[in-house]
């Protein structure tokens, strides 16, 4: 009975210590190295520039002859407002955008002049 009692007081010290386990060692990855920056090119500005005075210009004429025509839209007429404010504060992009569509809707216009009226 004695050996007994001694098991049973060795057992329980026996499942703690088979429990516990070494703490796990982490292996130390290298960290990859950081990917390289890319700088997107920068359209050159004095290009964009020369491109939105061209556009408006372009646009210019065209509206004129849509005005001489009676064949203006309104909104080519607001295109070609916001361009010129555009290209006034430096914002050759939404120029560009805008000259291209008061362009086009002005030619619209003159080719509207083809159909017959509708009564």
């Amino acid at each position: 009975m004695l050996e007994t009692s001694r098991l049973c007081r060795l057992l329980p010290v026996v499942l703690a210590v088979g429990c516990a386990a070494p703490e796990p060692q982490v292996a130390n990855t290298p960290a990859a190295p950081p990917k390289p920056v890319v700088i997107a090119p920068v359209p050159d500005d004095v290009k964009l520039a020369e491109e939105a005075k061209a556009l408006l210009a372009q646009a210019e004429t065209d509206v004129q002859r849509a005005r001489a025509r009676r064949a203006l839209w309104l909104k080519a007429w607001e295109d070609l407002l916001a361009a010129r404010q555009a290209v006034a504060a430096k914002e050759h992009p939404a120029a560009i955008r805008y000259a291209k569509r008061a362009s086009e809707l002005a030619q619209l216009g003159l080719e509207q002049l083809a159909y017959p009226a509708v009564k």
